[in-house]
C-alpha cells in the first residue's frame, strides 16, 4: 500500500496544498510550528477518523473556516483507491472512491498505518487508559468485529452505569445488562489477550536484536478479570457497584505491563530503555499488521529520529527501507542524508511546502 498524492484544503495552517509523494521516504524539514506534523495528522485522520493530537477533531479546521478537506490517493496491490475526509464544525463525512460511507467505522482497514512519535512514551509512563487506547487502535485497524464488539461493550457499560446512578436499582434489570456486558466483554478480553501474546513474541525478538541480545522485553496482559472469572466477579461486586454507582469489573479496567529483564520498565527503566522498548513495540505492531494484511502499512515518524541514538536510528531506517515512510524533523538527519536516492525532501515554512 502506498499514498501517491495528498491534497489539503483549509486544514490547520494550510489553505491549499497538493503533493505528489515518493513511494519510499517522504521527509518534511522545518522549524517547529510550521506545519510538518499537520501533514502526518491529516494522513492519520484518513486511517482512523480521529486526530492523534486532540480529542476535538474540529480543531484541525483552519481558523475562521467552516470545513477542512483531506484527499488521499492510494495505490494498493490490486486496485487504486481515493479517500476524501471532510471535517465540518459538527460532523465528519468520508467518501471512498466518491462513494459516501454510511458509518465512520467502515473507514477502518482502508488505509493501514503505524504512527511513532515522542508522545508514544506515554504508553509506558502514563495510565492504563493510554495503554488500552493503544491496544484498541491497533486492533481496530484490521479487525472490524473487534471494533463492533468494543463499541457495543462501551455502549452497554454506559447504560449499566446510568442504571446504577438511579435511586432504586432493580436487580432484574441489572441482570439483563450484565448478560450483554459479559457477552461483549468476553469477546474483547479474548482478542486483547491474543493480540498482546503476538506482540510480545514479535517485540522481544526485535528488542533482542536492538540490544545485542542483552535485554529481554516482555509484554504481559493484566486483565481486570479473566475469561474464567468475569461472570463471578461481576456478580460478587454488584453491591459495591450500586454503592459506588459505577461498574468496577470488566475489560474497561484492563492494563498491560512492559518488562525488561524482568523489571517493570515504567518504574526501573532508563529513558533510553523506555524509548527502545517503544521502538520495539511499534516495529512489532507494524510487523503484525504486515503479516495480517499481507502488505506493509504506511509508517509515520513524527520527530522521532532525534529521540534515538545513532544505532537505533540505523536499525529503524534499515527495517523500514521497503516501507513508505513519512518523516518530520527540524533538520536533515545525517543518516538520512546518506540515503536520499529513494527519498523526497520537502521544506516546510509557515504552511508552505517546497521541494
Amino acid at each position: 500500500m502506498k499514498i501517491t498524492q495528498i491534497r489539503l484544503n483549509n486544514f490547520r495552517n494550510y489553505d491549499n496544498l497538493e503533493l505528489n509523494l515518493s513511494q519510499n521516504r517522504n521527509i518534511f524539514i522545518g522549524d517547529n510550528a510550521q506545519g510538518k506534523t499537520n501533514i502526518l495528522e491529516a494522513i492519520y485522520m484518513c486511517a482512523t477518523a480521529r486526530s492523534h493530537r486532540t480529542n476535538y477533531a474540529k480543531e484541525a479546521i483552519k481558523f475562521e473556516q467552516m470545513q477542512a478537506i483531506i484527499n488521499l490517493k492510494l495505490q494498493k496491490k490490486y486496485f487504486d483507491e481515493s479517500i476524501e475526509f471532510t471535517l465540518n464544525r459538527t460532523n465528519k463525512i468520508v467518501n471512498i472512491n466518491s462513494q459516501p460511507l454510511k458509518k465512520v467505522k467502515e473507514l477502518f482497514g482502508c488505509l493501514s498505518l503505524i504512527m511513532f512519535s515522542p508522545e508514544d512514551l506515554e504508553i509506558i509512563k502514563k495510565s492504563p487508559k493510554d495503554r488500552r487506547k493503544f491496544i484498541d487502535l491497533a486492533l481496530c485497524q484490521y479487525d472490524k468485529v473487534y471494533y463492533h464488539d468494543l463499541q457495543q461493550y462501551c455502549k452497554i457499560l454506559n447504560q449499566r452505569n446510568n442504571l446504577l446512578k438511579q435511586k432504586n436499582t432493580q436487580p432484574e434489570i441489572l441482570d439483563s445488562w450484565d448478560e450483554q456486558l459479559i457477552y461483549y466483554g468476553l469477546r474483547t478480553i479474548e482478542k486483547r489477550k491474543k493480540f498482546i501474546g503476538i506482540l510480545n513474541k514479535l517485540a522481544n525478538k526485535i528488542h533482542l536484536e536492538i540490544s545485542n541480545q542483552n535485554e529481554n522485553l516482555e509484554i504481559i496482559y493484566t486483565p481486570n478479570c479473566s475469561q474464567e472469572n468475569f461472570v463471578n466477579k461481576l456478580l460478587a461486586n454488584r453491591k459495591k457497584d450500586i454503592i459506588a454507582k459505577t461498574t468496577s469489573i470488566g475489560p474497561h479496567k484492563d492494563d498491560f505491563k512492559i518488562l525488561i529483564n524482568n523489571y517493570e520498565t515504567k518504574i526501573y527503566g532508563s529513558q533510553g530503555q523506555q524509548r527502545t522498548a517503544i521502538l520495539s513495540i511499534k516495529i512489532a505492531e507494524l510487523e503484525n499488521l504486515k503479516q495480517t494484511l499481507n502488505d506493509y502499512p504506511i509508517l509515520l515518524l513524527d520527530d522521532v529520529l532525534s529521540e534515538l541514538d545513532s544505532k537505533r536510528q540505523a536499525y529503524l531506517m534499515n527495517y523500514t527501507k521497503h516501507i513508505q515512510t513519512f518523516i518530520t524533523g527540524t533538520e536533515i538527519n545525517p543518516l538520512l542524508s546518506k540515503n536520499t536516492e529513494k527519498s523526497r525532501i520537502y521544506f516546510v515554512t509557515n504552511g508552505n511546502v517546497r521541494i
